[in-house]
């Protein structure tokens, strides 16, 4: 027997033939949206199974189910693109909130720490979504291609934005998905619909922040490579004019630019790496709070204790005994390890 096409062929014949039988027009796109939509949550729903998180064989691609919701998870969130095929979710950035749901996504444009959690997942009708990481080298290659026209980005917009996906999205991420039922296709055909997925993305004004990271020159972009710095190096003492020199910023510049994207300071920024490197350090691995502080740069137990109640509501280790305890509720990542990327 021949083998059927593949997830890619398949779902742009299904494109092709449903844009044959409708016509363009703003009820077919948003009832296509809302087809493609089910069929993504029918796809993650068959392929996780009774799993709460799962890696897939395409490089950067993770699935996500939840069958209820979660309490308030503090993480930080690489580049990625996480999309909720079902339920909803919250995540806090500083003090700004993002709330999306049924057919949006959520664009992470660096390495931001915030607080998530699931506001919407039953066992009848789980929070479903699939995650898929960004490589800069991929954007950058996009861009450099003259025919893909972006809209500037919005003065002090943050590096995360939430969109509505369109049916032609939606009907990638459904191709995308589709690969894993022909794994022998991921390495020809993979990288070829995530370059769909993202172009996308560019195309739109979520997009537009996105771009101007990955432009090399742009001030998102040196602002970026000061991010890059402290998290690399959250255990080690930050000075701010070091970290303009890194950017090739002046001071104010860099603060300007800098709390525009994470809405927080560098120091800020660096307090909460530091202080979610400790939680997972304790959860996970049983280290005591002095051990803890010190290995994330702490120099001071009381301080780390002080910092420490203020984030979480309570001294660090009756919040791991807290987080033990059998009632505790769930979080969206065990462990709240920095590379955690959950439903996103």
């Amino acid at each position: 027997m021949n083998p059927g096409p593949s997830g890619y062929l398949k779902g742009r014949d299904k494109v092709t033939n449903t844009m044959k039988n409708q016509s363009i027009s703003p009820s077919s796109s948003s009832s296509r949206a809302r087809e493609w939509r089910a069929e993504l949550a029918q796809k993650i729903a068959s392929f996780m199974g009774g799993e709460e998180n799962r890696a897939t064989g395409i490089p950067g691609l993770t699935l996500h189910r939840r069958i209820a919701p979660t309490a308030p998870c503090s993480m930080t969130y690489e580049p990625c693109l996480t999309v909720i095929a079902q339920g909803r979710k919250r995540v806090d950035l500083g003090r700004r909130t993002f709330i999306y749901g049924e057919a949006q996504y959520l664009l992470t444009s660096l390495d931001l720490p915030i607080v998530s959690q699931i506001v919407e997942a039953s066992l009848e009708a789980p929070c479903l979504a699939m995650s898929l990481r960004l490589e800069m080298l991929v954007i950058r290659e996009l861009l450099s291609q003259e025919e893909v026209q972006v809209v500037e980005a919005p003065a002090n917009s943050p590096a995360m934005a939430t969109g509505e996906a369109t049916a032609e999205f939606l009907g990638a991420c459904c191709r995308l998905m589709d690969l894993l039922d022909t794994p022998q296709d991921i390495p020809f055909l993979s990288g070829l619909i995530q370059r769909e997925i993202i172009y996308r993305i560019l195309r739109g004004t979520e997009g537009a922040r996105l771009r101007a990271i990955a432009t090399l020159g742009d001030q998102s972009h040196r602002t970026a490579k000061a991010i890059a710095w402290i998290k690399a190096n959250y255990a080690k003492p930050l000075r701010v004019e070091d970290l303009a020199e890194i950017a090739g910023m002046g001071l104010s510049t860099l603060h300007h630019h800098f709390r525009a994207l994470t809405a927080m300071s560098p120091l800020q920024y660096q307090k909460q790496l530091r202080l979610q490197a400790a939680r997972g350090r304790m959860l996970v691995d049983g280290l005591d709070a002095a051990s803890a502080a010190f290995e994330v740069g702490y120099e001071s137990p009381s301080q780390f204790n002080r910092e420490y109640s203020r984030f979480f509501g309570q001294p660090p280790m009756r919040d791991i005994r807290t987080l033990r305890s059998p009632g505790a509720p769930p979080l969206e990542s065990v462990g709240n390890r920095q590379d955690a990327i959950l439903s996103h």
